[in-house]
């Protein structure tokens, strides 16, 4: 991915992360998700008394592609302070559309606090349907 790409990303799911509604955890975190196409769709999580009822940003950034007829991926990037990569849930969720699409973490703190992995890395053994 070209350097200013991935700047942009990063910005996007910065951006994203000042819409999380938290106020359970106050754990806020941005998603921001580019496609094969070069769209790039967004995420935040959003919290609920019922804590199951919880979405995670990189569901959120996903859900929103998907609605948009986009289900190729290049890239996710995940916001949080501290940096923090994907919960297993999301790690399932991401692989489903690939094991080779770019995952970054980064600390919107200190932006240049960065971690990277491949989606097949985060979730080597991941759930099949064979259909």
């Amino acid at each position: 991915m070209e350097p200013d790409r991935e700047k942009q990303l990063i910005e996007s799911a910065i951006q994203a992360r000042g819409n999380a509604y938290a106020p359970y955890s106050e754990f806020a975190v941005g998603a921001a998700l580019l496609t094969s196409s070069g769209e790039i769709f967004t995420g935040c999580n959003v919290e609920n008394a019922s804590y199951g009822l919880a979405i995670c940003a990189e569901r959120g950034a996903i859900c929103s592609a998907v609605s948009a007829g986009q289900r190729e991926y290049q890239a996710i990037v995940i916001a949080a302070t501290p940096l923090a990569s994907p919960c297993g849930a999301c790690r399932q969720f991401i692989v489903e559309f690939g094991k080779d699409i770019n995952v970054i973490a980064v600390d919107p703190d200190n932006p240049a606090r960065i971690k990277r992995w491949k989606s097949g890395e985060l979730i080597p053994d991941s759930f099949e349907f064979d259909h």
